[in-house]
């Protein structure tokens, strides 16, 4: 097994180069824009989650990512090699902890060729396939890096701004209180991309219809 540190550094350093091609994420659509958050409207999906459990956001990140690199360098029992994609996204699970969490879900998105049929892990890994229905996420952006406290401001922010919002409530129908979606390899120091996700119901909002997630 290659070192995931190392490969993850080669990645980053050839997209330093101009050397790396765009890669796949989740399509949506932005339905309402606001000064400080947008709401869009995701596509069906599949991903490949890890469950961990951890007081600390930041540990469990990179649990899960560990586990999951292993799963797209071919820890799965079609050996196949998958694509990098982004965001990796993780799910905070309601419950205690200095997060008000010690549960999380960490999340890859399959790439639109195993979006049908993806690839079994390694039971080792503990890794689990969930499929995704069409729903809608308010989104708010933030920079640097997703550190424990950093992360529990950005989702107050977004909770507020939010409040304010009568076309859109927030909703936990998928089991998750918000969760945070990371663009960029650890190594990029400047000009990161994070983003706090939060499903919301927006009848009132063209595009916008309700949905939960299930597992395959």
């Amino acid at each position: 097994m290659e070192n995931p540190k190392l490969s993850i550094f080669l990645i980053n350093l050839l997209c330093f180069l101009g050397l790396c091609i765009a890669i796949e994420s989740p399509q949506y659509a932005v339905v309402h824009s606001e000064s400080d958050f947008e709401i869009r409207f995701y596509r069906k999906s599949t991903w490949m989650s890890a469950p961990v459990q951890d007081p600390s956001f930041e540990k469990a990140t990179k649990n899960g990512f560990h586990r999951l690199f292993q799963y797209i360098q071919g820890a799965n029992l079609n050996w196949s090699r998958i694509a990098m994609t982004a965001p990796v996204l993780t799910s905070i699970i309601p419950g205690a902890g200095p997060l008000h969490s010690s549960s999380y879900l960490v999340q890859f998105y399959l790439p639109l060729k195993f979006q049908a049929s993806p690839p079994l892990p390694l039971p080792e890994l503990k890794l689990k396939p969930s499929r995704w229905e069409a729903h809608c996420v308010a989104v708010r952006k933030f920079s640097g890096f997703a550190r424990d406290e950093k992360v529990i401001k950005e989702a107050e922010k977004l909770a507020t701004s939010l409040s304010r919002f009568p076309m859109a409530n927030s909703t936990s129908e998928r089991g998750y209180a918000y969760a945070i979606a990371q663009y960029d390899s650890p190594f990029r120091l400047i000009g990161r991309v994070n983003e706090v996700w939060v499903d919301v119901h927006a009848s009132e909002l063209d595009g916008c219809k309700s949905s939960a997630i299930a597992a395959l």
